[in-house]
Order: C-alpha cells, then structure tokens, then sequence
C-alpha cells in the first residue's frame, strides 16, 4: 500500500483484499479494492478551511441546485413551499468562496440566481439575495429535465474551479422531452459534474432519478415526505462541500494476455463501471469514481487471466488513482494495488472464496434480484416476484444488511428470512416500494 500526501488534498490509500490461488486451468481472478481518502476533514463547515487554500483564494469549488418548478409542485401547496426551504438551507450550507447558482425547472430551465449566465460567490450578502430570489419560485408548466442539466452544465463551467456539482429535486416523470433527450443531456454532462438527485412525493419515476444520479456518480434517494426536504438538502449540500478532490479515476493496468471482466463499486452501494472505461495507453484502462472528501469506497474488479501450471504466478493487474491536469495528462495520486493469481494444487486453498469476495458478489446479487423482483411485481408475476424478494430476504439477512431486511419487509411478509421464504402482501404502500428500489443499490460493508 501506499499513499499520496500532498498540503492541499487529502492522502489516498489503496488495499486489495483476494484469494490469490487458482486451481490448475483456472483462469478468473476476483479481488476487492477498497480506496480511502483521509486528511480533507471540511465535511459541514460553513467556512473554507484555511489549510486547503493559497491566500487570496476562494474554495475550489461550484454548486448548481435545480428546483423542479412544474405545475404538479402545487399539489400539495406545502410541497413547493418546502422546496424552496430545502433551497434555502442549502445555500445556507455553502462555505464562503463557493460558486453557485439556482436555476427553475420545468420544461425550459431558466435561472433564478444570480442571473445573466453567470454564477455568484457564495458570502452572507450572495446567501440572502439567493433566498429572497427564492421568493419568486412558482409551479407551473412540464418537466424536461435534460434543459436542467444543460443549463447546469453552462452555468458550471463558466468557473475555474476542479469540484463541480449539481442538487437536481423533482416530483413528476420527465414527460414534455423524448427520454433520448434526458439520455443525450446526461451523455454530454457526464465527467463535467457530478449530480445528487432526489424524487419527492411518489409521483415520479425511479428509474429516471436514478438513472441521472448514476450517469452522472452521485447519489439517488426517495423523500417521500416533502417536510423532509430541508433536512435531506442540508447534508446533501454539506457531503458536497466536504469534496476536495474531482474526477479521480481508478485506473487498472494488465499484463499481455489478461482482459479485465468487470469492474463495479459495491460500497457505498452498487456501481456498474465496466462500460465506462477509457483508454489510457497500452494495457490501461481508467474507471470514473467522480469526486471524494474524507471517505473509503469498494471496488469489485475480476480479471480474466491465461492458463497455467501449478506453481506458476503472475501479476494479473496493478491498480493506481490518476487525476487529471490541465495540459490533458494524468497525475498518479501515488497509492497502489496488486491484483495477483498463483496456481496450486492445495484444493483447499484453491477453492476457498475470500470473505470480502464473497460478501460483495451477495451484496450486488441482493440489488439485483430486488429490482427484478419488483419488476416481476408491477408486471403481475407474483410466483417470480415472490421467488425474488425470497431471495433479497435470504441475502439481506446473511449479509447483515438491517436497512434492507427493513424495506423488504414492507412489501413482503417474511416467514423464514434464513430460507428466503416469504409472501407477498396484498397491499403495498407506493412511498414504501419506491423506497426499496431506490434504495436497492446501497450495500453494508463485510462484518469485521
């Protein structure tokens, strides 16, 4: 393991949890990676930290909140009321030195602080102007969240700055633009800047809101109730400020020979990053992981490797963090991993499934088989649907995973968690499935 340490950034550390022993012929090697940063410690101070910063120089970075304004905002009246609290509090929660903007959406974007395309810094006079802006906040009109994001995107990259990010809030379907619309604004927003999304009510589309979180590495979540937003947004906005580094990529290197099989986050929830890969020269590959503060993450990497015969080893992949530069390079960030494969004829050793390997395979199994399983339930399957929320409560319970046990147990009742044997119920409140499947991602780490 090592680390990179420099004033301004927090240290990175790498660690490799894997059986490294392949049976003769084997040719598949799983290891987790987990990733730690630590040393940024600005998470909900309000006010720059002076050690991150050269005199003179403001936060490096820049907030984009945007405020479903479409006319189903008004049902009930309180819910628009509440949005523009969350708002508020949000902007309260900016460090001073943070660019930011407000920006109205509804099936145009238009922007509602400061105005003129332009982002304003973040100091006591800029928060209260904000939240008198916020004043004029009204419902009316559609939903087209793709002109959001793109207008977010403008707004954002009119700074100088390395951490860019967006607050979307919705609570409707995004029904006045084509979804190949929202999927080419996400496109072209993807690496720009990361985006927390939040559905509020229980009248939008779950695989919208987390489709954006995830095209774009934030987070998705369910407020059912609208009371709750202000709370949401204040640790939202706070988790954001505490990001000091963007765009860190995990970037694997394989030897001659060996192909890399899949590569996904399986802590804090479940990330599917293999499609994402880009080039990065001969044998290396990088994998967005998006922007980090004081946090550890989980990677599932499996390596396909040559065969060979007992006794042999070989280094099947080296795992390192790069950021990039202004000029176009990367920057290595210094920690490092080995990904290794040795083949024996010892069964037991061959054979045995490392227990981080072995948690996260259930735990990205147990996101799977909940959204399937729910799929299988709105379509009226209730034999599959019944086998696979069996199984998400079989999983949930051995992985030690309570969150989940707790949401599946508002849809299903549960006769024998250990068994996955369970029944649907009759009657399943909206708010609470669409918790379960917005949830369904998120993964509790391997029980020490």
């Amino acid at each position: 393991m090592a680390n990179f340490s420099k004033s301004n950034v927090p240290q990175f550390s790498v660690d490799v949890y894997q059986n490294e022993y392949l049976p003769e012929g084997g040719r598949e090697v799983n290891a987790i990676v987990t990733v730690t940063s630590t040393g940024g410690g600005t998470i909900g101070s309000p006010v720059a930290a002076p050690h991150l910063y050269s005199a003179g120089q403001g936060p490096d970075a820049a907030v984009a909140i945007m405020v479903d304004c479409s006319g189903s905002m008004d049902y009930p009246p309180t819910k628009m009321r509440n949005a523009r609290d969350a708002t508020a509090a949000a902007i309260d929660t900016l460090r001073d030195g943070v660019h930011f903007a407000v920006i109205g959406g509804t099936h145009v974007a238009k922007e509602v602080y400061p105005g003129g395309g332009a982002l304003a810094v973040a100091d006591s006079r800029t928060r209260d102007q904000a939240k008198q802006a916020l004043r004029k906040l009204s419902s009316g009109g559609g939903t087209a969240i793709g002109t959001w994001l793109r207008l977010a995107d403008r707004l954002l990259s009119s700074a100088d700055v390395s951490i860019r990010h967006g607050i979307l809030l919705t609570d409707g379907r995004n029904e006045h633009e084509a979804p190949e619309d929202l999927k080419a604004a996400l496109g072209s927003c993807a690496g720009r800047f990361t985006c927390d999304a939040r559905g509020v009510g229980t009248d939008w589309e779950v695989k919208e809101v987390t489709g954006i979180a995830s095209a774009l590495l934030g987070t998705a979540d369910i407020v059912a109730d609208p009371a709750a937003l202000s709370a949401d947004f204040t640790k939202m906005m706070e988790t954001a400020m505490g990001k000091e580094v963007a765009d860190v990529a995990l970037r694997l290197w394989t030897p001659v020979g060996t192909a890399i099989k899949f590569v996904k986050q399986v802590a804090p929830r479940v990330e599917e990053l293999t499609d994402r890969r880009t080039e990065a020269g001969p044998r290396a590959g990088d994998y967005p992981t998006g922007s980090w503060g004081d946090e550890s993450r989980d990677y599932h990497v499996c390596v396909e490797v040559p065969e060979a015969g007992i006794g042999q080893e070989m280094l099947a992949a080296r795992v390192s963090l790069v950021v990039p530069q202004p000029d176009g390079s990367t920057q290595n960030l210094g920690a490092q991993g080995l990904v290794k494969a040795v083949w024996t004829d010892d069964m037991v050793a061959s054979t045995s499934i490392n227990p981080q390997v072995a948690h996260y395979t259930g735990q990205a199994e147990l996101a799977q088989v909940i959204q399937q399983g729910l799929d299988l339930r709105k379509s009226g399957d209730v034999d599959g649907a019944t086998a696979k929320l069996g199984r998400a409560v079989q999983l949930a319970s051995v992985s030690g995973n309570a969150d989940t046990a707790k949401l599946l147990a508002k849809v299903v009742d549960v006769v024998d968690a250990a068994a996955g044997t369970v029944r649907l119920k009759a009657k399943v409140a909206e708010a609470d499935e669409m918790t379960l499947e917005t949830r369904s991602t998120k993964t509790v780490r391997v029980k020490k």
